[in-house]
């Protein structure tokens, strides 16, 4: 491997609102959950007020793309109808659209039906699916239909059964195995922006999450973009037993770990750190090695 291919990927780039987004330099989307039983900032943003000044305050530390959550999927977590999935996102776009028109926006769901409806209301840039249209049958079509990007995400089971015993005889092999098929299914159907993202904590114990992570270079096989959700999770706070509150410097050691692997894209909580954590990377990944023994 050529050292220029150490550390970022190959060009990678999504098309959003016609336009050419470039993730040959690692973007960062910033993560917005309005559910009021998320692991870490569930609850957090209630008023108006809150979500303005946060969504300011993300921007400004440099956040790419913002990415709305409205269903947590934390085991134990509320299973709330798609009426209310959608009572809940639609304020939200509402207001988020008004103030910051030229922000990228994902949302953050699993229902084909919810989809469609912030796409065509709101003009939503990208659907990210945590189970890649496992739990609903109608995504990849809805999404060929509102041809926009589309993150697919490997989860083992469902949010209730995902951490009950999960196991793998190989779970890197087992995991590429199952975007294997489900790129070519959404390539077949004529879904053209395509990112994938492994995983992490869906279905998969602390060892299975460091040994996608340990290997997260092998999934530049699919020659696709890769986001990776490391921000605040258990495989951090668990394995130094602390809390998700402390788990800041535990998150920007794995981002680091997985922009070294080759992510394209970091899904976070703190946008300044995943900033600072790229400008190093990618200030590291610049030097000639050649040039010490000149």
């Amino acid at each position: 491997m050529e050292p220029k291919d150490t550390f970022f990927s190959k060009k990678r780039s999504i098309k959003c609102r016609g336009e050419i987004i470039d993730l040959s330099e690692p973007q960062i989307m910033g993560i917005l959950n309005i559910t009021p039983d998320s692991f870490y900032d569930g609850g957090r943003y209630k008023s108006a007020d809150e979500i303005k000044n946060r969504v300011s305050e993300m921007i400004h530390e440099g956040c790419d793309i913002l990415d709305i959550g409205a269903f947590s999927t934390r085991p134990g977590a509320e299973n709330i109808t798609e009426n209310e999935e959608r009572n809940r996102l639609t304020p939200v776009l509402e207001l988020i659209k008004h103030q910051f028109p030229d922000l990228i926006l994902s949302v953050d769901t699993f229902r084909s039906g919810i989809a469609k409806y912030v796409v065509e209301n709101f003009n939503v840039d990208i659907i990210n699916d945590i189970s890649a249209g496992d739990l609903d049958s109608k995504m990849l079509d809805t999404i060929a239909e509102l041809n926009v990007p589309y993150i697919m995400m490997h989860m083992k089971g469902t949010p209730e059964t995902m951490q009950q015993n999960p196991e793998y005889k190989n779970v890197v092999k087992e995991v590429i195995g199952y975007f294997s098929k489900k790129v070519q299914q959404a390539k077949l159907m004529g879904i053209s922006d395509v990112i994938i993202d492994p995983g992490f904590g869906f279905g998969k114990t602390i060892e299975h999450n460091y040994q996608l992570l340990k290997h997260l270079d092998d999934f530049r096989i699919f020659e696709l973009p890769v986001l990776v959700g490391l921000s605040r999770k258990s495989m951090i706070y668990k394995t130094l037993d602390i809390s998700p509150d402390e788990s800041l410097n535990g998150t920007t050691v794995l981002n680091t770990l997985a922009l070294v692997g080759g992510a394209n894209i970091v899904r976070v909580h703190d946008i300044k750190a995943a900033r600072e954590a790229i400008h190093l990377v990618n200030k590291f990944s610049k030097v000639n090695v050649n040039d010490w023994y000149e």
